[in-house]
């Protein structure tokens, strides 16, 4: 375990302002967001990012938390620790396109409650690139150890977009370990692969509406899944590719307006993250591996929440959530989406805390 402290050489930071000063638009269309990242939404995220955004000021706040990188099974894994230690241990996995920061509001909200880990999923952020497929299986198993490197043999899991896949695959190849999962969603691997002779109404009904959002806003995933290296070329050259790329899923998955649910620092954190650390391209790449991975497909016995934001991806019946997963406690949230303790990290942590509490007594 080593301890860690950003420190993004200047250099960088001055080569991507070049880059967002040198950027060749496309011809103007006036559109909206119906044909994708709206071009005003665009050009006022990447004026701030190439003008007033601070790096320096949000890096001095992030290094305010305890940043360690653990090396486990021949990878380095990035994590923040915060919390209170001897607490219960509580691993917090973010999922795409974000990072460890989706947690940053809500960790005042748990630390009094918990001994928190926030690792940066590898590929992701400060942790290594892996250069052999890692999906979510692999980095279930490579998460469980950091937790064995930080002393911390039994823990609680929460797992949002890709990280809900992640925490169900680690708590299913090391149950034992698990005191109680916490998802923002059910994995779409699941409906996927059930036969539709076995479906529920409420199964019927949730399938058709994955279906539907496929058609209409699953392109990214497709491509993601199947041809990431294509894609990671722009997103690795060009900030301004990977500011469009990222901004339309905050619009599209957000409740509300992205420019209104997110301030121009938090949007340019994020993307200034992806890009001095190079993890746009082995972010997408994430997305091949899941595919092309083995999963485990047991039901989950480990006692288990689902906390479910209305504008969401995909939220599940209660119903469907109950035949993969043993649910103690199924809510669902009067707003937010896909972010959700990015974006109501008080309803997010209040159902964290009342389902360890639940499961304790």
């Amino acid at each position: 375990m080593h301890p860690f402290t950003i420190d993004i050489p200047q250099a960088d930071l001055d080569d991507l302002r070049v880059r967002l000063a040198r950027t060749r638009r496309p011809p103007r269309v006036e559109h909206g967001w119906d044909r994708g990242t709206s071009s005003d939404a665009l050009e006022t995220v990447l004026a701030h990012w190439a003008g007033p955004y601070d790096w320096r000021a949000t890096e001095a706040r992030l290094n305010a938390l305890d940043h360690v990188r653990v090396d486990v099974d021949s990878l380095t894994i990035h994590a923040v620790r915060a919390g209170t230690p001897g607490a219960t241990p509580l691993l917090l996995i973010h999922g795409w396109p974000d990072g460890f920061f989706r947690f940053e509001k809500a960790i005042p909200l748990l630390a009094d409650r918990f001994e928190l880990i926030i690792p940066s999923i590898p590929g992701y952020g400060f942790s290594d690139r892996p250069t052999d497929p890692t999906g979510p299986a692999r980095s279930g198993d490579l998460l469980a150890g950091l937790m064995t490197a930080l002393g911390h043999e039994r823990f609680g899991v929460h797992g949002g977009d890709i990280g809900s896949t992640i925490g169900e695959q680690l708590t299913l190849r090391h149950p034992d370990r698990v005191l109680g999962l916490h998802l923002g969603d059910i994995p779409f691997h699941r409906p996927r692969a059930l036969a539709p002779a076995d479906a529920t109404d409420d199964d019927r009904e949730w399938m058709a509406r994955l279906l539907s959002w496929e058609q209409t806003e699953g392109a990214y995933a497709r491509l993601q899944r199947t041809k990431p290296q294509t894609l990671a070329v722009a997103l690795e050259d060009s900030p301004a590719a990977l500011g469009a790329w990222l901004l339309e899923k905050y619009q599209a998955w957000s409740d509300g307006d992205a420019l209104d649910v997110y301030s121009l620092d938090e949007l340019c954190t994020v993307l200034t993250i992806y890009w001095v650390t190079r993890t746009a391209g082995s972010s997408v790449h994430y997305y091949f591996d899941n595919a092309h991975s083995e999963l485990e497909t047991a039901r989950v016995e480990v006692p288990t929440a689902v906390a479910q934001f209305p504008r969401d991806l995909l939220p599940a019946p209660r119903s469907t959530a109950e035949r993969w997963f043993r649910v103690e406690r199924f809510t669902e949230f009067p707003r937010g989406g896909h972010f959700g303790p990015w974006e109501q990290p008080k309803l997010w942590a209040d159902d964290v805390v009342a389902f360890f509490d639940q499961i304790r007594a």
